[in-house]
């Protein structure tokens, strides 16, 4: 396992982390891919890329790395969760419909057109825009938007629920 700060980021205080794998974990991208929301599959490139709580992770044949994490020993946790991840899909595997499928995660134009836009601030952000940035990379949850609960904005919602990024949490 090998943590860093990222490069070409000088006073950077986020890691990047990677961990070297001896097994080829090909065969389990398919199945992560059916089960982690917003996954982007690449089967030509054999990698599978996902946003988690503003964590960018890749999985690749030998290799899972993830990005923007605030310190090394929070870089190490996150990979022995992710490896965990993969261990427990892997068991589950029987249980999981493989999915090849490649999906684009939505732009934040795509999520900022299906929010209330009411630039009311109650999700602590100063704008509807910038809350549907910070949605689109996992940043922040739909649940984060009290608006939305609200029934005037079920349709907003329900079609936000289908597009949406949002990660299972990982131990």
């Amino acid at each position: 396992m090998k943590s860093s700060p990222p490069p070409c980021e000088p006073g950077a205080e986020r890691y990047a982390a990677r961990a070297r794998l001896t097994a080829d974990i090909s065969e389990i991208l398919p199945y992560l891919n059916a089960t982690l929301r917003g996954a982007v599959y690449h089967p030509t490139a054999i990698a599978l890329t996902w946003k988690k709580g503003g964590h960018n992770v890749a999985f690749h044949a030998y290799e899972i790395a993830t990005s923007n994490v605030e310190d090394r020993d929070g870089a190490e946790k996150e990979l022995k969760g992710l490896i965990d991840l993969v261990n427990h899909t892997w068991e589950r595997r029987a249980e999981i419909t493989p999915d090849t499928t490649t999906r684009q995660r939505p732009t934040p134009m795509a999520i900022y057109k299906l929010l209330p836009q009411t630039n009311c601030k109650q999700c602590g952000e100063p704008t509807c825009y910038i809350f549907a940035l910070k949605l689109a990379t996992a940043q922040k949850k739909l649940a984060d938007c009290p608006p939305l609960a609200e029934p005037q904005y079920a349709d907003l919602r329900a079609g936000l629920e289908a597009i949406i990024i949002e990660a299972p949490a990982i131990s």
